[in-house]
């Protein structure tokens, strides 16, 4: 057998018996070739119309493909190095959510389940295989999910816990409304508003001392209760307020790590990012099946994974 040319960019060749030309198709080979338009479709947000005009394939063949590939989705393994800070948060779909164990420093993601929603059983075994696999982790970012909470603190007793600002800002805020109604709700309002100011410690004493203050102010105010004398039953007139304070104050011991360590990512912004442009891609195929999609998710990872490297 001679090679003899090209033809169609194909190699062509002749055999030495026969004399006969002829062309040797891989078929193993051009499925490897054509990867390249999967990988698009994954992280480019190509649609197939696009990549019908570009790689000159039908669609059906594209989906063919595609399927094929989704079907054989990867493991994503564990990179190590020193004094991982992991930032731990979930995002929901219709059917399943996925929880992320993403390492800050890099944006890489250790480590992800499929789930129906945050649970502590399997958040705590999330964490043990994480320790028991050798990564050193030395702070975690969360939102206070209570399972996240009591899971880190089975798994990881004295782990250096670091809630995230903007949740706990976004949220009182969200309680409080825009114009409250009450100086209570203002003024706690505005001590809302410098979480995400405190840079130093003594940014930190001075929240911390208006906070307390603000307690002793109104302590009065929160303890209101109403009643409904028909049933006998209370409850705290002015709840929604309560509810806002109480969540600052049971955070207060962990919102403010980051001052003493900068490594430290004192939101989730950057996993939050992260779910947000993985959803922008995912929406742009809705037709896939939900096994499809759980497969799309892991190729997304491996693929942004193998970027991080």
């Amino acid at each position: 057998m001679t090679r003899w040319g090209k033809q169609s960019n194909r190699q062509r060749f002749r055999c030495n018996q026969c004399g006969i030309y002829f062309t040797n198709s891989n078929k193993e080979q051009s499925i490897k070739n054509r990867f390249v338009w999967f990988k698009k479709w994954v992280l480019e947000r190509q649609t197939y119309k696009s990549l019908q005009r570009d790689s000159g394939l039908s669609k059906d063949t594209l989906q063919k493909l595609f399927y094929r590939f989704l079907n054989d989705a990867p493991v994503t393994p564990l990179v190590h190095h020193d004094g991982v800070h992991l930032r731990v948060d979930a995002t929901y779909f219709k059917k399943f959510c996925v929880v992320c164990y993403q390492d800050d420093s890099v944006g890489y993601t250790q480590l992800f389940r499929f789930s129906d929603a945050e649970r502590y059983e399997e958040v705590k075994e999330d964490l043990v295989n994480l320790l028991h696999l050798g990564l050193q982790i030395d702070s975690i970012t969360c939102d206070g999910h209570k399972a996240t909470l009591k899971a880190i603190k089975k798994a990881m007793p004295g782990a250096t816990v670091q809630r995230c600002l903007v949740h706990i800002q976004r949220m009182c805020l969200l309680w409080l409304t825009a114009n409250p109604a009450y100086d209570a709700g203002k003024q706690l309002r505005e001590l809302v508003l410098l979480i995400h100011q405190i840079k130093t410690h003594n940014d930190k004493q001075f929240f911390v001392r208006q906070l307390l203050s603000w307690e002793q102010k109104f302590k009065d105010f929160l303890k209101q209760k109403s009643y409904r004398p028909q049933t006998g039953r209370y409850w705290y007139t002015h709840r929604l307020i309560r509810r806002s304070f109480f969540t600052i104050k049971r955070a207060l011991p962990n919102m403010f790590h980051y001052l003493d360590n900068a490594a430290i990512p004192r939101t989730t912004n950057g996993i939050e990012s992260y779910f947000g442009h993985l959803k922008n891609h995912l929406d742009l195929h809705r037709g896939l099946t939900p096994k499809n999609r759980i497969n799309f998710i892991k190729w997304y990872i491996h693929f942004r994974n193998k970027s991080r490297l």
